[in-house]
């Protein structure tokens, strides 16, 4: 990440102007707990903690992890507010992440990957590093009309995936404001 781009993200939460975040984990993560027993996860751009602390709640030992140091402020306080045990949150570059250790059972990023433009390999290095065998990959992003590298989810920088992954569904449809999106699970093959 670059540091215009960390200025802009961490204005617009002091600014209250953060319109992802909804304040509601969504139906695919749901339908993902109820098939899957828990295990460890991350959060991967998990801001201010709502799906880092539904995961908790279903059982999950997880870790948040965000670039936006006030996201993370909220996350913590909601975290002491609800007595979260098994959470903590970290400040960290997710196509770095330093301060993360893995393995990991599941993988989520609702909203972080179609933003990362040339990081987005580096990201699925770490991600294929911290992943355990059998592990999940649950993303959710916009759709990119053009090639890899740039805004957005192409099939592209999927393609970047180390081989060992497979797919095991895909839906693409619209957001609220109607531009293309989609929801994908991934498994890393044991």
């Amino acid at each position: 990440m670059n540091w215009r781009h960390w200025l802009w993200l961490n204005w617009r939460y002091v600014r209250g102007d953060t319109p992802w975040d909804s304040g509601h984990s969504p139906p695919e993560l749901e339908s993902f707990l109820r098939a899957h027993p828990p295990g460890r996860a991350l959060d991967l751009g998990c801001g201010t903690g709502t799906n880092t602390l539904r995961l908790e709640e279903a059982g999950w030992e997880v870790t948040g992890v965000d670039f936006a140091w006030l996201a993370l402020y909220h996350a913590r306080r909601k975290a002491r507010r609800g007595q979260a045990r098994r959470v903590r949150f970290v400040l960290d570059d997710v196509t770095r992440l330093r301060r993360v250790h893995g393995p990991f059972d599941l993988a989520l990023d609702i909203g972080c990957f179609h933003a990362l433009g040339e990081g987005k390999r580096a990201y699925l290095r770490r991600l294929d590093a911290l992943l355990a065998e059998g592990g999940f990959w649950l993303l959710y992003g916009f759709l990119a009309p053009g090639g890899p590298g740039g805004i957005g989810v192409s099939r592209a920088d999927l393609a970047a995936l180390p081989t060992g992954w497979r797919l095991l569904w895909r839906q693409e449809g619209r957001d609220r404001r109607g531009r293309p999106s989609l929801w994908q699970l991934m498994q890393k093959n044991a």
